[in-house]
């Protein structure tokens, strides 16, 4: 036998596939052995330890080559169609159509939970925190729990009733005592309600008197004293009480004085619940645990009751998908830096805390994450495609020389591979060559994320899978399903669709004629039902009657797909269609999203009027690559000036087209003329939702003078 046959028939038989084969055959030595043969070789002491090395290192590839992680289920078929109705989907994981309540059978609470937490880790470290410059510092379960326990008594001592419909504010961004309050609340039965600044002074005050709030948690003065201007005002006329984690000056107790609200820092009303110390109340799974205030793009907010059973089957759910592949471990750590106001990075919390681990806060700047993220070394990562794209854009930005370029891309390409045998690791070669440095600006512990929210680009998602290493899903949901209602399953690094239904829900999709969706062809509205569908909106019954049918399903205004798998893909909105001129009807986010994939945009808005023909934009490029791409096109100048050249605008719409085309965009969905904004939409100025959605009649109304402009003229 010649050696090269021999080779050939050693690589057949070690049961190594595609990408793995190749990787590690391209390791061997290419050595002039062709003449060679097993029978005529004098094997010397030198050829027997050459061999011998071989045969080695042969021996510990097949020994410690990755193994495919392996699927809960058949991913060709992820849900079972529901009564035999291939429109009415659950989850292929459930034995029959008895949706998942809960996972353990002490946990049917969040109050619950976090006790389950508490009996695991016990003095180990429960909330970190940080401040400038200096390492993390951590709370302990035992502290929480503690903390939580007095801080409840002291808000019964204030007059607070320890039953459902006792609703506390909370007004502050994301740290450990923020996580204390809620605890307090839910060790006595009450409910929370999260307020955030961003909704503006007409939405705090509806949400202030609709739940009838009369105490409210706050972290800093001032959000403290913006409370107390509507109580003076006379708008708010319920609030008595304002509790405050920092510190405060005496000018604001004096004005607090004057309209009868009493001012208090959180270690006094600690201090009245240890001198008053009440045996906890723990909440019923049917009990409410937080309205939680959609931020909505128009109209007033709408308060989303969701119970404890609707956290716990949401959780559960979440952790019956991943018990194979991913168990949450007392020493993971989440970094915490989306708002608690919100569902998803609450959900992310109270799964980390019903196994006993670590949430660590950021600073409260946003610009700080990095460093936050890179003293803290999560290995749980909540994102949304916003962060992801910046990611993706950083990564490509910095990769400037061709040779870099062709490695990176080829360094993707072989990760990918790996990714579709279901292969998911961090300590590959080319995780060490060439993704190593990425890895490290996320703290190189990474082994979980979790992306929601909105859409994500498929390129996005995949080339992130490849390069950071970890298990990366996707998730859809709202908060009126109390978080997620699909989720991918381990194993399926496929992209372009949200996964399958969660244990918890039934997904099916209805009829939208209209719009010429029909569920008979697998498209239409996507609704769930199950129990992690919320109760109503609070004191709303005409807005509980448009989410909610009579049959108890959630109507979520998207519209979905279902792909043979059994896997659900999002392809249209239905809440924010409209009519162009001619009749034909336009879903805005689905030709935002097609528009985002542009090179130079970072931001778009589409609007379009009834009373006209065609579509226009307002695009804001992106800072950081926007400059040089108009320099590869001929165009110099800085960022400001380039936004106000027409032949750069002309060029950027150009772009948008060619890429709209390849998404097979119809031609009345293509805009015909943009304008270029040269600043970011942002929550801080008012045209972003805390979720980062675009507050769409905010857009309109700041940009009014610029659409009347387009359409004044005849378009491109």
């Amino acid at each position: 036998m010649h050696f090269q046959e021999w080779l050939r028939s050693l690589r057949s038989s070690s049961g190594l596939k595609g990408s793995e084969s190749e990787d590690f055959w391209s390791l061997l030595p290419s050595l002039p052995l062709s003449s060679l043969s097993l029978s005529s070789l004098s094997l010397s002491p030198s050829s027997l330890l050459g061999l011998g090395a071989l045969a080695s290192l042969t021996a510990y590839w097949l020994v410690t080559r990755p193994r495919p992680m392996r699927p809960p289920c058949d991913l060709q078929a992820q849900s079972v169609a529901v009564n035999g109705d291939p429109c009415c989907r659950r989850s292929a994981l459930l034995k029959d159509d008895s949706l998942l309540e809960f996972y353990y059978d002490d946990t049917r609470t969040a109050y619950d939970m976090f006790q389950r937490g508490l009996r695991i880790a016990g003095n180990g470290p429960c909330l970190g925190f940080r401040k400038p410059g200096q390492p993390y510092q951590w709370i302990s379960y035992a502290e929480v729990a503690q903390q939580a326990h007095v801080l409840g008594s002291g808000l019964l001592a204030k007059g607070c009733q320890p039953n459902a419909q006792q609703f506390v504010g909370i007004f502050a961004q994301n740290r450990p005592e923020w996580m204390i309050s809620e605890l307090a609340c839910y060790t006595y039965s009450m409910a929370v309600v999260p307020l955030y600044d961003t909704l503006g002074l007409e939405a705090m005050v509806h949400i202030l008197n609709l739940a009838e709030i009369s105490l409210v948690i706050c972290d800093r003065e001032e959000k403290a004293a913006s409370l107390l201007e509507n109580k003076e005002k006379g708008t708010t006329p319920k609030i008595s009480c304002l509790v405050l984690f920092d510190d405060f000056g005496e000018a604001l107790v004096e004005r607090a004085k004057k309209c009868e609200v009493e001012v208090l820092k959180l270690e006094q009303l600690m201090d009245l619940g240890r001198k008053n110390l009440k045996d906890p109340v723990p909440p019923q799974p049917q009990d409410l645990a937080v309205v939680c205030f959609t931020s909505g793009t128009t109209g007033k907010p709408k308060g989303a009751m969701i119970t404890h059973g609707n956290i716990a089957s949401n959780t559960s759910s979440v952790i019956k998908i991943l018990e194979g592949s991913f168990v949450i471990r007392q020493e993971d750590v989440s970094i915490s830096y989306l708002p608690l106001a919100h569902m998803f990075e609450r959900m992310i919390q109270v799964s980390m805390f019903c196994h006993g681990a670590r949430v660590g806060f950021y600073q409260g700047d946003i610009s700080l994450l990095m460093d936050d993220i890179k003293t803290l070394k999560p290995t749980f990562f909540p994102v949304v495609p916003r962060l992801l794209n910046r990611i993706y854009d950083k990564i490509l930005g910095s990769v400037t020389s061709p040779f870099r370029r062709a490695l990176l891309h080829y360094a993707v390409r072989r990760k990918q591979a790996e990714l579709s045998s279901g292969v998911v690791r961090n300590n590959s070669l080319w995780d060490k060559l060439v993704f190593n440095r990425i890895q490290s600006n996320l703290g190189g512990n990474l082994r979980f994320a979790l992306t929601a929210s909105a859409p994500i680009s498929t390129t996005v998602l995949s080339f992130l899978r490849a390069t950071l290493g970890c298990l990366i899903f996707e998730g859809y949901g709202q908060t009126e399903c109390t978080a997620g209602c699909t989720f991918s399953m381990p194993g399926d690094w496929s992209t372009g669709h949200v996964g399958a239904p969660l244990p918890c829900a039934m997904v099916k999709l209805v009829d939208i004629p209209d719009m010429n969706y029909y569920a008979k062809n697998g498209e239409g509205e996507i609704c769930i039902w199950g129990p992690s569908v919320f109760r109503g909106y609070l004191r709303d019954p005409e807005r509980t009657a448009e989410a909610l049918d009579s049959d108890g399903w959630l109507h979520s205004g998207d519209v979905g797909q279902w792909l043979p798998n059994g896997t659900l893909r999002i392809v249209d909105r239905k809440k924010h269609i409209f009519k162009l001129a001619q009749g034909e009807y336009i879903a805005p986010e689905k030709i935002e999203n097609v528009y985002m994939r542009c090179i130079p945009v970072l931001q778009v808005f589409v609007h379009g009027d009834s009373l006209q023909s065609y579509l226009i934009g307002i695009v804001v490029p992106d800072p950081e690559v926007f400059v040089d791409w108009a320099k590869d096109r001929g165009f110099v100048g800085s960022h400001e000036e380039l936004c106000q050249n027409p032949d750069v605008k002309n060029a950027v719409l150009e772009d948008m087209k060619t890429v709209g085309k390849e998404a097979g965009l119809k031609s009345f969905e293509q805009v015909k003329d943009l304008y270029l904004h040269p600043e970011t939409f942002t929550v801080a100025n008012g045209l972003l939702t805390p979720t980062l959605k675009s507050r769409r009649t905010d857009i309109r109304r700041v940009f009014q003078e610029q659409i009347s402009s387009m359409y004044s003229k005849t378009p491109i």
